[in-house]
């Protein structure tokens, strides 16, 4: 049977007001069934329909639950604040037992997708299910490079001002969002090829312990049936050089998020690095990958900005070694 539209003059269906909202299809039926906050309208007596006036509902309990209040109370208010504003007296109470307001919550997205706002409101809950299950839908629907671009990134940075500029607050916001953004990721990787001539050797210079642009790469490339050998975060020089003699890669990512740790010496030692037997002697494309190298002359080393352009240089480069 086919599934029916998202939406009509009877109303938004719960997937739809699922994404809008960043809460899973499952958090809304269980509230519903648990506390009274659902549809009022179902259509042909199956199929669930939100009016603007449930929604409005859903958004309240949503903010309520954000600043900390339980659910059960949190869909009380929501109830009695249907036909009106939800009583400022117990709001204030429960923020001033929290320390943080219903508007604390936001995070500074600015123009970006809308899966990006459902996303970052599921963070704030620390709504788990939630995250996972928008991060899912937004691969399934975009495909990965379009997803770690416009949906992961933009929300990811979000939640990394959010945290800069609050006092350390919103850590674990960060800290769940981007554990979740791994996960969804590596589902996506496909297991490494059997040992195979020049594969892309990718890792983060030493002191870099920011590894999911990389895990983003890995997904990509294995996608394009690229083989790939993932060495993750702070990789010592020593270690670096010798898997690069023993892997003789097709190319070598260097990923650096902060300027400091972005050494050009390095990424020159790696470019010079060789293998083979006499007279035949190879030696990787060296890629600078991250913010890190932003700003600094590196003839031959080619710097992506952005997946889809990593993409399309390693998977040109795979196959044979720079001369």
């Amino acid at each position: 049977m086919a599934e029916p539209p998202e939406e009509s003059s009877g109303g938004l269906t719960t997937g739809a007001v699922a994404r809008r909202l960043g809460v899973a299809p499952t958090t809304l039926r269980s509230w519903d069934r648990r506390y009274g906050i659902g549809p009022a309208v179902r259509a042909d007596g199956r199929h669930r329909r939100w009016t603007p006036q449930d929604v409005a509902m859903l958004e309240t309990m949503c903010g309520l639950t954000s600043a900390g209040v339980p659910p059960a109370e949190a869909a009380r208010m929501a109830r009695e604040g249907t036909g009106g504003p939800v009583p400022t007296t117990a709001a204030a109470a429960r923020e001033q037992d929290t320390g943080r307001s219903h508007t604390a919550g936001t995070l500074p997205l600015g123009d970006v997708r809308q899966e990006c706002r459902g996303l970052a409101r599921a963070a704030v809950r620390l709504d788990a299910p939630a995250v996972e299950e928008l991060l899912a839908g937004a691969v399934a629907e975009h495909g990965l490079t379009v997803a770690w671009q416009e949906v992961m990134v933009p929300t990811l940075h979000a939640v990394g001002r959010k945290w800069a500029s609050s006092g350390d607050r919103y850590v674990e916001v960060e800290h769940l969002l981007s554990w979740h953004v791994s996960t969804v990721l590596r589902r996506h990787t496909r297991p490494p090829a059997a040992p195979v001539a020049g594969p892309v050797l990718l890792a983060c210079v030493p002191g870099e312990q920011h590894t999911l642009p990389l895990e983003a790469l890995n997904a990509g490339l294995g996608q394009l049936g690229v083989p790939t050998r993932m060495f993750g975060a702070a990789v010592p020089v020593e270690a670096l050089t010798a898997a690069v003699q023993r892997l003789g890669p097709a190319a070598v990512v260097l990923w650096a998020q902060a300027r400091s740790s972005a050494s050009l010496p390095l990424a020159g030692h790696v470019a010079a690095t060789r293998w083979g037997v006499t007279g035949a002697r190879r030696r990787p494309l060296v890629v600078l990958a991250g913010p890190g190298w932003a700003g600094r002359p590196t003839p031959g080393m080619p710097r992506p900005t952005s997946l889809r352009e990593a993409l399309d240089i390693l998977s040109g480069a795979f196959g044979g070694a720079a001369p």
